[in-house]
């Protein structure tokens, strides 16, 4: 059965509107509740704000009762993992074992120099992002760390407390076809794969089953934004250019093509990006009228 989930920006937006996307999301019955992961507004005016995202993982923990509390994903180039392996034991015990950790290598260049932080070529940022699932993975599962790496060195790390689930999913965020579904494989647990068509997404999907060594373990999400224009022709056509890079546009029964077209291509659970001003009638329409098709 498929699963589905929502994943909300942080921007230009309050944490009471957050709060209320999330509860809402949970009372209709999506199985995921996820934040994304950005130091600065990456769609909105700068002007526009943005809430810090650990602590909105832990707000969402704290704010529903029975999704799954995700991150897609955090970026391991101004993220230390062992601090996030520690904020993530903590959001598991928060919302009594629902956290999903996602790790990403970065792509937006601007807040790594507006805070200082170096911008790594794209296959140092890869190696970064695997170093940094093998860290998280030792302290959560040993009581001391001792560990020296190309990226991060830790002498006698201690996680503080181990997450509630037995072995919590890593989610990797990745896509690239030469190095960056190679660790996707690589770590084989959780992959998120992130504004693609269902096409691009079934040849990626193929590369990491292909290279995967226990393919069946890993669990695919797509996260692609998510806008329902109602049948509006002008705002269908004006919106669809968005389809052609990764997105859920159109009306009800398009949407529903599309969501097989993503399910057929590989995806486990596909997630509903949404950016503010939030539109909630959207979500209930959804649920109502194309999850249906996809829970047998």
């Amino acid at each position: 059965m498929t699963r589905f989930g929502v994943h909300t920006a942080l921007e230009n937006c309050s944490m009471t509107e957050l709060q209320n996307v999330w509860r809402h999301a949970e009372a209709l019955g999506f199985d995921w509740v996820s934040i994304w992961d950005h130091l600065l507004p990456a769609v909105s005016p700068l002007e526009a704000g943005s809430l810090d995202s650990v602590v909105c993982h832990s707000a969402l923990a704290l704010s529903t009762h029975r999704v799954r509390v995700g991150s897609l994903v955090y970026s391991v180039g101004f993220r230390h993992p062992a601090i996030l392996a520690r904020a993530a034991a903590t959001v598991d015990h928060l919302s009594g074992g629902r956290m999903e950790l996602g790790l990403g290598a970065g792509w937006f260049q601007d807040e790594y120099d507006a805070f200082g932080f170096v911008f790594e070529a794209p296959a140092v940022r890869l190696r970064r992002l695997s170093e940094a699932v093998e860290v998280v993975r030792l302290l959560w599962n040993n009581e001391i760390v001792d560990f020296e790496g190309e990226f991060y060195n830790l002498r006698g790390a201690r996680c503080g407390v181990k997450p509630l689930q037995e072995k919590p999913r890593i989610w990797v965020g990745a896509s690239g076809e030469r190095i960056g579904l190679r660790v996707v494989a690589a770590v084989n647990d959780g992959w998120n794969c992130s504004s693609v068509t269902p096409e691009e997404l079934a040849r990626k999907h193929a590369i990491v089953m292909d290279a995967a060594e226990n393919p069946e373990a890993i669990v695919t999400s797509v996260n692609v934004e998510f806008c329902l224009t109602d049948g509006d022709e002008e705002k269908t056509q004006r919106e669809g250019r968005r389809e052609s890079r990764g997105a859920l546009v159109g009306p009800l029964n398009q949407i529903t093509d599309n969501v097989g077209r993503y399910v057929d291509a590989g995806a486990d659970l596909v997630v509903l990006r949404m950016v503010a001003p939030f539109r909630l009638s959207n979500l209930e329409r959804f649920m109502m009228h194309v999850a249906p098709w996809f829970s047998a």
